[in-house]
């Protein structure tokens, strides 16, 4: 059985018939769809927001629920390319950081880790939940917005989502001097698992996803 996606879980087959709307009214008004100030304001997205919100409201997840919807409007607009990290590669990609290679990717995409080796406490206090992948996008302002999808599974009705966004960090490092991505669950390490600690984490794996995907990223 094929790996499901988070965009097609959500948005098929939805996405064609909502999207093309929201690119033909942020085109007529010479809006910049990654300006997220300026997609929200567009009749038709708040329409989208207000028709996907549950009928018993979704209270603080709002913010949650609006950040999936532009991540994944970008991700269709781009023709929704994406970068799949595989196991061989995961140590490599959660090591010590390379230098910025100035060739990042320059549009939008998301990035698919191997099955259920990166986790994460999406709520404090929560058990953690298995990261499945990002996905990225640049604001106009050169700033990165990350949005991890955790918690997919087959058994599973949705999923959730967290999203950190920024400058990329220097000299990032945990207080407690551990590795970055290194495991923080009980018998993660043995398991061969990797951590993510906290939203700095969620958007230095971004950054550095940006700098895998290189350009074009398809």
């Amino acid at each position: 059985m094929a790996r499901p996606h988070p965009f097609d879980l959500a948005f098929d087959p939805l996405a064609e018939e909502r999207f093309p709307p929201i690119h033909e009214a942020l085109t007529r008004d010479s809006r910049d769809p990654r300006d997220r100030d300026a997609f929200l304001v567009t009749p038709e997205v708040v329409q989208l927001v207000r028709d996907l919100r549950p009928a018993e409201g979704v209270g603080e997840a709002i913010d949650q629920l609006v950040a999936f919807i532009h991540h994944s409007y970008l991700f269709w607009d781009a023709g929704q390319p994406y970068v799949a990290i595989t196991l061989e590669q995961l140590d490599a990609f959660l090591g010590p950081a390379a230098a910025p290679n100035g060739t990042g990717a320059t549009t939008p995409f998301y990035v698919q880790l191997p099955e259920r080796r990166v986790w994460g406490e999406v709520l404090q206090g929560e058990p953690h939940e298995p990261l499945d992948g990002c996905f990225v996008h640049q604001d106009p302002e050169g700033a990165l917005r990350v949005l991890g999808v955790f918690g997919m599974n087959r058994e599973r009705d949705g999923f959730s989502v967290v999203e950190a966004s920024g400058p990329r960090l220097q000299n990032l490092a945990r207080p407690d001097g551990s590795a970055l991505f290194a495991p923080v669950m009980p018998g993660g390490e043995a398991a061969g698992l990797r951590s993510i600690a906290g939203g700095e984490e969620l958007l230095e794996l971004g950054w550095r996803a940006r700098d895998a995907a290189g350009v074009p990223v398809g």
